[in-house]
Formats: C-alpha cells, structure tokens, sequence
C-alpha cells in the first residue's frame, strides 16, 4: 500500500482526540459514531450475539451495556460540573455588581457633599474677612489723607504703559543730549566726537538729573497744604531755575574756551560765569545753550507727571489699589474655585447615574444569561438521553442480528436518562422590581444632590458679594467681574 505510514499519520490527524463534535457550545453534542468506535459496540454485539448473550429471560442491562451507560451517566456528570462552575461565575458576577455598597457609598455622599462644600465656603469667607479688614484700613487711610490734606479729587496714576513712556523719553533725553554735546565739544577736544562725547557725558547726566532731581523732590511741594511745604517747593524751583540756567551756560562757555585754551578751560569757564555770564562769542554756543536748557526744561516737566504731583497721594493710592485688586481677585478665585467644585461634584454624580443603570441591564443580562444556560443544560440532558439509547440501539442492532435464540423483552424498551435537576441560589439577589425602585430612588436622591449644591453654590456667591456692602467700589468692580 502506497504511503502508508503517511496514511496513518493523516488519519491520526483526522481523528479526533475527544467524543465531541468540534463546537462552541457550552455542552457540545456527542459523537456517536466516535462512542461507539471506542466502545466496539458492533463487534462486541455480534460476538455476545453468537453466544446468544444477554439471555432471552434477562432483565437488566448486560455489561457492555451498562458500559455504555456510564459512558453518558459520565457525560452528564461531567456537564452539570460544568453548569456549576457556570453558575459560580453567575454569582461572582452578580456579587461585584455590589448595589447595596452603591446604595451605601451614595447616602453617605448624600451626607457629606453638602457640609464639605459648606467648609469649602465657610473658609473663603474667613480669608475674605482678612482681605476685607486691609481693604478697610487703606480706605481709612484714603480718607484721611484726603480729609487732611484737603484733596477732592482722585490721584493721578500713570498707567504702565504710560510710565514706561516717561521713564523712555528721559533715557531718550539723557543719550540725545550726551550725542548732541559730544559733537558740539568735539571742536577743541584732541580726540574729535568720541572725546567730545565723553567730555559731554557730566554734563547731560547733571543737567537731566538734577532737573528730575528737584522735580521729584522739591518743586512738588509748591502745590502742598502747608505753608512750610509751599516755600520749600518754591525754593526748589528757584534753584532748579538757577542751577539749570548755571549748567548750560558752563556747557556753552566750555565750548568756546576748550576750543583755544589746551589746559585750564574749567578755570577760565568758571571766571567767564562771573563776570560776563551772557557773553558767548559763537551762535553755536548760543544753540548748545538753547538745546541743553530745552532738554532740562522737558525732563523736568517729564519728572513732574511721573506720579501724582501732591507729595505722598500717589502712594496712598497705590496701596488702596492693591489691597482692593487683592480683596477682588481673590474673591473671584473662591467663586471660580466654587464652581470648578461644583461642577465636578456634578460630573461626578452623573456618572454614578449612568454606572446605576448599567449595573441593572447588567444585572438582567447575567440572569438571563443563566437562565439561557438552565435550558441549554436540560436540552443536553436530552441529547445525551437520545445518545444513549442510539448507542444501545447499535449494540443492540449487531446482537440481534447474530443471535440464534430470542433477544431479551428489554431491547424494545428506550433508556430513560435519569435528571439532574439545578440549585440556583437566588436568595440574596435582586428582584427586578425591587432594584428598579431602589435605582430609581438612588437617582432621584442623586439629582436632589446636585440641586443642593447648586444652592450653596449660589448662596456662597451671594454671601461674598455681601462683604462689599461695607466696600462699596470694591463690590461694583467685582461684580462687573464676576
């Protein structure tokens, strides 16, 4: 025979290695002809046939039979184990679906959502109360220097973007003037514009700096209360006047004398401003004079509106400001922090709504899931119950075939399978109706919560708005905010 080795290894692989059909059921059907192969059921029928076995007056089952019959009594064995462990998975199911836990865990939320958001308020309005209380000292302070001072009107605070500007242009003011001094010094100076410039360097610092000098210090206080103060600041601004007119006209002589004198000049500057001050031989030097005092003059009115020009209102100012930006800002972040709390507290409460009813259809599935399984397994008892007797009926079949004398009464009569009746443990389940209560109350619960909270929410807003009854223009700016 060709192959033969080959042959035996393809039939090896064609058998099958059980007594099942190749299936995905939980109880696969037997095959037949598989049992009976394994079994020898013909051969064994037509050898107990010939001896004419079991004898025409038995009664029970002979043994080849009775093999036959605990190969299916070990199939439904076998079988109702595997229901079991169905079962068991059914109720490990079931016990992690836990809805006495939810129902647990949501009224302990229920209990403490609400006090927890109320601690979250009650701590925003202590801090406010500091805030407010340094709001309320930098009014005073407000009011009283106003009422001292005899101020109607509200300060004068440069924006940033306009400080920045004052603060460019007297730098612009200082390099303009060093360049400009520097190219017109460069006439007498050995080393050209670069010694020039840097000639011209002290002489453009001292004439911007000492106009912001006395602008920023003196000149301010002409507009003060007091007469003290008044004369102060007129003194100040005939000093400036002085020492800024004294300044341009060294520069101006410096000019002329550096350019014919190699040594000496400031000397000779210095006698020149006493006895002939006005006395400038060269229209350049007039210019040099012109500009330099031009530039003093617009630092000085630069220096002026840096802040507020009464001495010390700028800074009252400044600090009501702060402790109001303060006391706004951080009002508007406990209401923020208030809403993000809420919000997340009702996110959170909506997907226990929807985990609920999903547990429930859950629920409904792994029950008619096993009650899917209870049915598959009491048809499974029938086929094995048809198996069986299919089995017999081949044995059966060989034997009568063979037998000289009659076949026993028992071989017309089927074999009754005996049932396996399930235990389902169904005591601390859920009744369908019950759990849909419960679910329901859960969620109307739930939803109850997330209205409370919205009511503490807008209680708590309104209880910090309340705190600016006392602080009038901090209330307004918070609510345009808010």
């Amino acid at each position: 025979m060709r192959f033969e080795a080959l042959n035996r290894l393809w039939e090896g692989v064609r058998e099958s290695s059980h007594d099942f059909r190749a299936s995905t059921d939980i109880f696969p059907s037997l095959d037949i002809e598989k049992i009976s192969s394994t079994l020898d059921l013909r051969a064994k029928g037509a050898e107990n046939g010939k001896l004419n076995r079991p004898l025409p007056t038995a009664a029970s089952l002979d043994e080849v039979e009775q093999r036959t019959v605990g190969r299916i009594e070990e199939e439904k064995a076998s079988s109702y184990q595997v229901l079991e462990d169905q079962f068991q998975t059914f109720e490990g199911r079931l016990r992690n679906l836990d809805f006495e836990g939810q129902f647990g865990l949501i009224r302990q939320a229920n209990a403490s959502s609400v006090s927890d958001f109320k601690a979250e308020v009650a701590s925003g309005v202590d801090e406010l109360h500091g805030l407010r209380r340094d709001l309320k000292a930098a009014e005073d302070e407000m009011s009283s220097f106003k009422a001292k001072h005899n101020l109607d009107r509200a300060a004068k605070i440069s924006t940033a973007a306009a400080q920045a500007f004052k603060i460019a242009l007297i730098i612009f003011l200082v390099l303009f003037e060093m360049i400009m001094n520097g190219s017109f010094l460069a006439k007498g100076s050995e080393q050209g514009i670069v010694g020039g410039v840097t000639e011209a360097i002290a002489f453009a610092v001292l004439n911007i700096g000492s106009a912001l000098l006395f602008s920023v210090c003196c000149v301010r206080f002409l507009v003060h209360r007091s007469l003290l103060f008044k004369l102060l600041g007129f003194c100040g601004l005939v000093a400036y006047i002085c020492i800024a007119l004294g300044i341009n006209l060294a520069l101006a002589h410096y000019r002329e004398v550096s350019s014919t004198v190699l040594s000496g000049a400031g000397a000779d500057v210095i006698s020149r401003l006493r006895n002939a001050p006005l006395e400038l031989a060269e229209l350049n030097s007039w210019m040099l004079f012109a500009v330099g005092l031009f530039f003093s003059i617009l630092a000085f009115i630069d220096g002026c509106y840096l802040t507020d020009p009464y001495p010390g209102f700028a800074g009252v100012r400044k600090r009501l400001d702060s402790a109001r930006s303060n006391y706004i800002d951080r009002k508007l972040e406990l209401i923020d922090n208030l809403r993000d709390i809420r919000d997340d507290h009702n996110a959170k409460i909506e997907e226990i709504v929807r985990d609920l009813s999903g547990r429930r259809q859950e629920c409904a599935a792994i029950i008619a899931h096993r009650t899917r399984t209870v049915g598959l397994f009491a048809e499974h008892q029938s086929n094995l119950e048809r198996a069986a007797n299919a089995l017999l009926t081949i044995y059966r079949d060989a034997n009568r075939a063979a037998r000289t004398e009659p076949e026993p009464s028992y071989f017309s009569q089927p074999y009754k399978l005996e049932r396996l009746t399930p235990v389902l443990r169904t005591s601390e389940e859920w009744d369908d109706a019950v759990l849909s209560g419960r679910i329901q109350a859960a969620q109307a619960e739930l939803s109850e919560q997330i209205r409370k909270i919205g009511a503490e929410f807008e209680a708590a807003v309104e209880n910090y708005h309340k705190l600016d009854n006392i602080f009038p223009e901090a209330g307004l700016g918070a609510i345009q905010q808010a």
